[in-house]
Parts: structure tokens; C-alpha cells; sequence
């Protein structure tokens, strides 16, 4: 069984999320849960949301055994880019991208 989290339009840049993510993948829920409380990076809180949102989904859709499981896949795709613009010397305009993030958690029962 698999239970699925998905975090759509997450205001965070995909390769800042994906140094994260690679800290869970393969890991059992409780310990991905731990590493994420503890590693100082922005994108731990989004991620910890989800990973929650992973866990009750597991819990209530497909009665799994939370202990027995592991973040099978953990993956980050690039959202929209938000387009911004800074006022620059002698009337030119520098562009900010704001870039967003699709984020996917997968958790699976070990046995």
C-alpha cells in the first residue's frame, strides 16, 4: 500500500527543497519526521507539513501501521515562475524569478 502527499505551488526555489529531500528519502516516517524538525533549511517546514499530511493519509485512507513505514519517494518539480521586477540606476529594471515548487511524498508499508 501507498499513501500519497501533494504540496502544489510551494513558494520555494525546487533545488533548495531537493537538499532536503534527499536528507528522507529511504527513511522510516518518524526519522524522516526527526531530520526534518532538526535541519536548519526553509524548507523543512513545508516539508514537514507534508510528510504529516502523508501520515494521517496512511493512517486514516489505508489503515498502515505508521512504524512500519519508510518515504519511498520524495520528489520536487518546478512550478510556475513568479515574475518580478527591480528598479534599477538610469530607469533600467532588473527581472526577479520567484520560483515555486510542486513537492510529492510517497510513504509505503515496510512489510
Amino acid at each position: 500500500m501507498r499513501a500519497t502527499a501533494k504540496a502544489p505551488y510551494i513558494r520555494i526555489a525546487p533545488r533548495k527543497v531537493k537538499i532536503v529531500l534527499d536528507l528522507i528519502r529511504n527513511k522510516p516516517v518518524d526519522e524522516a519526521m526527526a531530520i526534518l524538525k532538526f535541519t536548519p533549511k526553509a524548507a523543512c517546514e513545508p516539508l514537514q507539513k507534508l510528510l504529516k499530511s502523508a501520515m494521517a493519509n496512511a493512517e486514516n485512507n489505508y489503515d498502515m501501521d505508521l512504524s512500519t513505514c519508510r518515504v519511498v519517494e520524495a520528489r520536487v518539480d518546478q512550478g510556475p515562475t513568479l515574475k518580478r521586477i527591480r528598479p534599477r540606476d538610469k530607469g533600467r529594471a532588473y527581472r526577479i524569478n520567484k520560483k515555486t515548487s510542486h513537492i510529492t511524498l510517497v510513504i509505503e508499508d515496510a512489510e
